[in-house]
Protein backbone atom coordinates (compact mmCIF):
# COMPACT_ATOMS: atom_id res chain seq x y z
CA UNK A 1 0.00 0.00 0.00
CA UNK A 2 1.38 3.58 -0.74
CA UNK A 3 2.02 5.95 1.41
CA UNK A 4 -0.52 8.47 -0.39
CA UNK A 5 -3.47 5.48 0.30
CA UNK A 6 -2.41 5.28 3.93
CA UNK A 7 -2.82 8.84 4.42
CA UNK A 8 -6.44 8.51 2.98
CA UNK A 9 -7.09 5.99 5.58
CA UNK A 10 -6.18 8.14 8.59
CA UNK A 11 -9.63 9.34 9.89
CA UNK A 12 -11.04 12.85 11.22
CA UNK A 13 -9.38 12.16 14.95
CA UNK A 14 -5.86 10.99 13.61
CA UNK A 15 -6.37 7.12 13.59
CA UNK A 16 -7.10 4.90 11.35
CA UNK A 17 -9.95 2.55 10.33
CA UNK A 18 -8.62 -1.16 11.84
CA UNK A 19 -7.38 1.42 14.84
CA UNK A 20 -10.74 2.29 15.77
CA UNK A 21 -11.77 -1.00 15.19
CA UNK A 22 -9.62 -1.80 17.93
CA UNK A 23 -10.33 0.85 20.37
CA UNK A 24 -13.68 -0.11 20.10
CA UNK A 25 -13.21 -3.51 20.56
CA UNK A 26 -11.19 -3.39 23.47
CA UNK A 27 -13.75 -1.06 24.89
CA UNK A 28 -16.36 -4.45 25.29
CA UNK A 29 -14.22 -6.18 27.54
CA UNK A 30 -11.15 -4.27 27.69
CA UNK A 31 -9.59 -7.25 26.56
CA UNK A 32 -6.75 -5.90 24.00
CA UNK A 33 -5.59 -9.22 22.68
CA UNK A 34 -8.66 -9.99 21.84
CA UNK A 35 -9.41 -6.78 20.45
CA UNK A 36 -6.40 -6.54 18.32
CA UNK A 37 -7.27 -9.96 16.96
CA UNK A 38 -10.54 -8.36 15.69
CA UNK A 39 -9.28 -6.17 14.15
CA UNK A 40 -6.62 -7.24 12.55
CA UNK A 41 -7.68 -10.79 11.92
CA UNK A 42 -4.48 -12.30 9.98
CA UNK A 43 -2.60 -12.29 13.19
CA UNK A 44 -2.94 -15.37 15.07
CA UNK A 45 -0.94 -15.86 17.46
CA UNK A 46 -1.56 -14.58 21.09
CA UNK A 47 2.07 -13.47 21.88
CA UNK A 48 2.20 -11.18 19.16
CA UNK A 49 -1.31 -9.54 19.06
CA UNK A 50 -0.51 -8.93 23.02
CA UNK A 51 2.78 -7.41 21.96
CA UNK A 52 1.24 -5.50 19.27
CA UNK A 53 -1.87 -4.59 21.63
CA UNK A 54 0.08 -3.12 24.16
CA UNK A 55 2.06 -0.88 21.61
CA UNK A 56 -1.60 0.41 19.92
CA UNK A 57 -2.62 1.30 24.06
CA UNK A 58 0.52 3.27 24.19
CA UNK A 59 -0.96 5.51 20.89
CA UNK A 60 -2.09 8.87 21.98
CA UNK A 61 -4.82 9.06 18.96
CA UNK A 62 -5.89 5.73 20.58
CA UNK A 63 -5.61 6.60 24.06
CA UNK A 64 -7.54 9.80 23.42
CA UNK A 65 -10.31 8.08 21.79
CA UNK A 66 -10.96 5.31 24.44
CA UNK A 67 -10.61 7.77 26.83
CA UNK A 68 -13.27 9.58 25.77
CA UNK A 69 -15.43 6.64 24.75
CA UNK A 70 -15.06 5.57 28.39
CA UNK A 71 -15.85 9.17 29.74
CA UNK A 72 -19.01 9.08 27.64
CA UNK A 73 -19.82 5.59 29.02
CA UNK A 74 -19.15 6.21 32.58
CA UNK A 75 -21.20 9.75 32.67
CA UNK A 76 -24.44 7.96 30.79
CA UNK A 77 -24.39 4.83 33.30
CA UNK A 78 -23.40 6.36 36.46
CA UNK A 79 -25.81 8.44 38.29
CA UNK A 80 -23.83 12.22 39.61
CA UNK A 81 -24.87 13.57 43.20
CA UNK A 82 -27.65 15.61 41.75
CA UNK A 83 -29.14 12.75 40.05
CA UNK A 84 -29.22 10.51 43.71
CA UNK A 85 -30.18 13.63 45.80
CA UNK A 86 -33.72 14.70 43.39
CA UNK A 87 -34.44 10.83 43.43
CA UNK A 88 -34.09 10.68 47.45
CA UNK A 89 -36.24 13.71 47.45
CA UNK A 90 -38.67 12.36 45.35
CA UNK A 91 -39.17 9.38 47.21
CA UNK A 92 -38.81 11.14 50.43
CA UNK A 93 -42.13 13.05 49.09
CA UNK A 94 -44.29 9.96 47.98
CA UNK A 95 -43.63 11.24 44.44
CA UNK A 96 -41.82 7.91 42.96
CA UNK A 97 -43.93 5.19 42.79
CA UNK A 98 -43.22 1.22 42.54
CA UNK A 99 -45.67 -1.58 41.34
CA UNK A 100 -47.66 -3.69 43.67
CA UNK A 101 -49.48 -6.75 43.32
CA UNK A 102 -52.77 -6.45 45.40
CA UNK A 103 -56.06 -8.31 45.13
CA UNK A 104 -59.45 -7.01 44.08
CA UNK A 105 -61.68 -9.03 45.93
CA UNK A 106 -63.00 -11.29 42.71
CA UNK A 107 -60.19 -13.72 43.46
CA UNK A 108 -57.60 -12.24 41.22
CA UNK A 109 -54.88 -10.11 41.58
CA UNK A 110 -54.26 -6.84 39.55
CA UNK A 111 -50.92 -4.48 39.64
CA UNK A 112 -51.53 -0.95 41.32
CA UNK A 113 -48.84 1.91 41.72
CA UNK A 114 -47.76 2.59 45.10
CA UNK A 115 -46.31 5.25 46.58
CA UNK A 116 -43.29 4.08 48.84
CA UNK A 117 -43.94 2.89 52.36
CA UNK A 118 -42.96 5.25 55.30
CA UNK A 119 -40.12 3.16 56.58
CA UNK A 120 -38.57 3.75 53.24
CA UNK A 121 -39.59 7.69 52.84
CA UNK A 122 -37.96 7.88 56.31
CA UNK A 123 -34.79 6.19 55.60
CA UNK A 124 -34.84 8.55 52.35
CA UNK A 125 -35.22 11.91 54.34
CA UNK A 126 -32.82 10.18 56.86
CA UNK A 127 -29.83 10.34 53.87
CA UNK A 128 -30.82 13.45 52.99
CA UNK A 129 -30.15 15.18 55.82
CA UNK A 130 -26.77 13.47 56.67
CA UNK A 131 -26.21 14.78 53.14
CA UNK A 132 -26.90 17.95 54.49
CA UNK A 133 -25.70 17.59 57.86
CA UNK A 134 -28.91 18.09 59.44
CA UNK A 135 -28.66 15.84 62.41
CA UNK A 136 -25.09 16.82 63.70
CA UNK A 137 -24.96 18.03 66.72
CA UNK A 138 -23.36 21.30 67.81
CA UNK A 139 -20.64 21.24 70.58
CA UNK A 140 -19.12 24.45 71.47
CA UNK A 141 -15.65 24.33 72.93
CA UNK A 142 -13.70 26.67 74.90
CA UNK A 143 -10.40 25.20 75.76
CA UNK A 144 -6.80 27.14 76.47
CA UNK A 145 -3.52 25.24 75.61
CA UNK A 146 -0.23 25.82 77.24
CA UNK A 147 2.27 25.88 75.42
CA UNK A 148 4.11 22.67 74.17
CA UNK A 149 7.66 22.04 75.12
CA UNK A 150 9.71 18.77 73.98
CA UNK A 151 12.20 17.77 76.09
CA UNK A 152 15.15 15.98 74.53
CA UNK A 153 15.68 13.19 77.57
CA UNK A 154 16.93 10.29 75.43
CA UNK A 155 20.94 9.44 76.46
Amino acid sequence: MSAFLLCLEVMENGMTEKQKIFADEYIIDLNATRAYKAAYPSVKKDNVASAAASRMLRNVNVKAYIDGQLEKLKSERVADQQEVLEYLTAVMRGEKTEPLLVLDGEGTQKVVNAVPPVQARTKAAELLGKRYRLFTDKVELDATVEQVVFEDDIS
